[in-house]
């Protein structure tokens, strides 16, 4: 086969581009990348391995010192030639392999979020690693790269190269061994990573944890064949034992630090660390992190967590079906059981009973080191909220066993000091007024629109709290919890609030009645638009929310509430809207005066003014903008006469 030029995908030039700026803060984490690389590789063949013994048997090629049986990865520095190269003995790649994993990146909504990063953020270029792709950071300090790799079984060897700049080439290669070398070619300026020294260095930093023997190989290697001259002179930078399995005293901080990055392909640094040994009835351990950054998947629509599971050391699973449960998708980490088995298929692993006690157990223990950091770090428990909140919440109406505990880590905005906190459940229900027989709360796109609504006109005059929810999932959970504390959650966007009964010294009173039109007068005026609006409205009616606004539209109290029934039109779930009620307001000047000339004027293009003003406040589409003008330039002309 003749050698392929083939162009990278456009996702993965402009990634490229980004890292042919050197923008990160420190180049030296291509080698923790390519590294990590590696020892996924290896994590991966001795798995299949487990019912294909003859994979790990294969060892032909060029350069297989070890009989293909113990795993290591190898770095030989070649300071003549100006190359770094990284081999591993792990799973290796076909062609198929190399295009996919080292030509694209198949990863939804990566287009998206490369469109979002600024050219010259260090921030923004520092979660590459959140796309798993860090192979690509070589050219951070490589002109030129080359992969020599042939996969486990199979025959045939290929080489892969590329300067990074939009094209890569792809042609076999005889004599390779199983497994794959990444050859880097030192760019300018790059020759402290030709320094051994260095090398060293950068290892017991950022791969000291890595589980696979990572060696340095001496001068002599770089020309020597297998005859036991190399491994001579083969120098262990790590200390190639599994982390996790170490007591926790005698981990540090950074050791855990690097694990993370290792195992999340991140580069931020994580927020909470649970390293724990789980005996009795089963036994396992568990090392998992929550990132300080959210994934920029993280709503991806198959909601699959990133645990790797392990079975006495032995790596089974990049993410193994019903480990954990989908809301709790932002961990990071690994799980090591010593009871499953070690040939476990991923449908069993979907149906064993002892994969859903793990599961739960897992679950209680984030929940219970999430309530504790709740409760000694609001601060920081507030920014955990606003990066991963959002999946607590879908929690709250897939996981009845755990609701109550998810219903206490909740938080959220209300009007109690107009959205400028975050507040819990029980601080609501601590507040709540004499007579208040609901938990009232809005939802919308955003927290400035929710919060301009005029629908909280009347709540924040008489001081009621409502909580104000901008999550897309807000919509759900709250009809699956229905309640707190016999208290049931009420949208204000809902008609039926009967605001009149509940108690409020404490707060403003709304204006007093004598500003409000007369009741005949109002009632005449509610008559003339509900027959001048016919079916565009569901019902007219004079409005207890209302205090600064004229107007303002309701859904009735069977009715779905309005913000979702927009989001189901948005992504086609329903064809068209219920009608609405429009509520006036009887005290605001303006329908005081229409009041007072009810009785005379056609009120017919009054009445579509205002119910497109309130449809504007809502954030909806005037149906006939036409219309809409037209009305309103009669209106303005026939102010400027009078």
């Amino acid at each position: 086969m003749s050698e392929e030029r083939l162009q990278f995908q456009a996702e993965v030039s402009r990634l490229l581009e980004i890292v042919a700026k050197s923008l990160y803060s420190e180049k030296e984490v291509f080698l923790r990348e390519l590294i990590s690389n590696a020892s996924d590789a290896c994590d991966k063949l001795r798995y299949a391995a487990l019912t294909a013994p003859d994979l790990i048997a294969d060892s032909d090629g060029e350069g297989a010192s070890d009989g293909g049986g113990a795993f290591r990865i190898t770095l030989t520095v070649d300071a003549p030639s100006r190359t770094l190269t990284i081999a591993d003995n792990g799973i290796g790649m076909n062609r198929d392999d190399l295009l996919e994993n080292l030509g694209t990146i198949a990863r939804s909504g990566t287009a998206a979020f490369l469109d979002t990063l600024g050219a010259e953020s260090k921030d923004d270029v520092a979660m590459i690693g959140q796309f798993g792709v860090g192979f690509y950071s070589a050219f951070m300090v490589a002109d030129q790269v080359a992969v020599l790799t042939r996969k486990a079984g199979d025959g045939q060897g290929w080489r892969w190269t590329s300067d990074g700049k939009g094209e890569f080439t792809i042609a076999e290669a005889g004599g390779v061994a199983r497994g794959t070398r990444v050859v880097l070619h030192m760019a300018d300026g790059q020759d402290e990573f030709l320094d051994p020294q260095r090398i060293r260095q950068i290892v017991k930093t950022h791969s000291d944890h890595i589980a696979i023997p990572v060696v340095l190989a001496g001068a002599a290697e770089a020309g020597a064949k297998d005859n036991g001259e190399a491994a001579a002179q083969e120098e262990t930078l790590n200390r190639a034992s599994a982390l996790w399995t170490r007591p926790r005293n005698e981990v540090t901080d950074d050791e855990y630090k690097e694990f993370y990055h290792h195992v999340a392909h991140a580069f931020d640094e994580p927020w909470l660390r649970l390293h724990y040994r789980a005996e009795g009835v089963i036994e396992y351990t568990a090392l998992l992190f929550v990132p300080s950054q959210a994934p920029f998947d993280l709503f991806h629509p198959d909601r699959q967590h990133h645990v790797k599971l392990y079975v006495r050391r032995v790596f089974v699973s990049e993410r193994a079906d019903g480990l954990l449960p989908p809301y709790l998708r932002f961990l990071r980490g690994i799980v090591d059981s010593e009871d499953l088995p070690l040939n476990v298929s991923r449908e069993m692993l979907q149906n064993n009973p002892l994969v859903a006690k793990i599961r739960q157990g897992l679950t209680k223990r984030v929940l219970t080191e999430l309530g504790k950091r709740a409760d000694n770090d609001a601060a920081g428990y507030t920014a955990f909220w606003s990066q991963f909140g959002a999946l607590l919440k879908e929690g709250a109406y897939e996981d009845f066993e755990n609701r109550e505990a998810l219903l206490s880590l909740m938080r959220f905005r209300s009007t109690h000091d107009d959205g400028e906190s975050w507040i819990s459940l029980s601080d609501y229900a601590g507040r709540i007024k004499e007579g208040q027989e609901a938990i009232y709360t809005i939802t919308g796109d955003d927290l400035d629109t929710v919060k301009s609504s005029p629908q909280l006109e009347g709540f924040r005059a008489r001081g009621i709290e409502v909580l104000l929810l901008t999550d897309p999932v807000d919509e759900f959970w709250i009809p699956a919890i229905a309640q707190y504390q016999d208290k049931p959650f009420k949208s204000v966007t809902r008609g039926g609030a009967d605001l009149a009964k509940i108690k409020t010294e404490d707060a403003a009173e709304p204006e007093a009645e004598e500003s409000a039109a007369p009741a005949a007068e109002t009632e005449a005026l509610i008559a003339a638009l509900k027959t001048a609006l016919g079916d565009h409205v569901k019902d007219v009616r004079s409005s207890e929310r209302l205090t600064d606004s004229p107007v303002c539209l309701v859904a009735d109290e069977g009715d779905m509430d309005m913000h979702l029934e927009r989001l189901l039109m948005k992504h086609n779930r329903i064809d068209s809207a219920a009608k609405r009620i429009l509520e006036v307001n009887p005290k605001h000047p303006l329908i005081v005066r229409l009041a007072a000339d009810a009785g005379g004027d056609d009120l017919s293009d009054t009445a579509f003014l205002l119910l497109d003003q309130a449809r504007i406040v809502e954030g909806e589409a005037v149906p006939d903008p036409a219309a809409f003008s037209r009305r309103l330039s009669a209106a303005l002309a026939r102010s400027l006469e009078g």
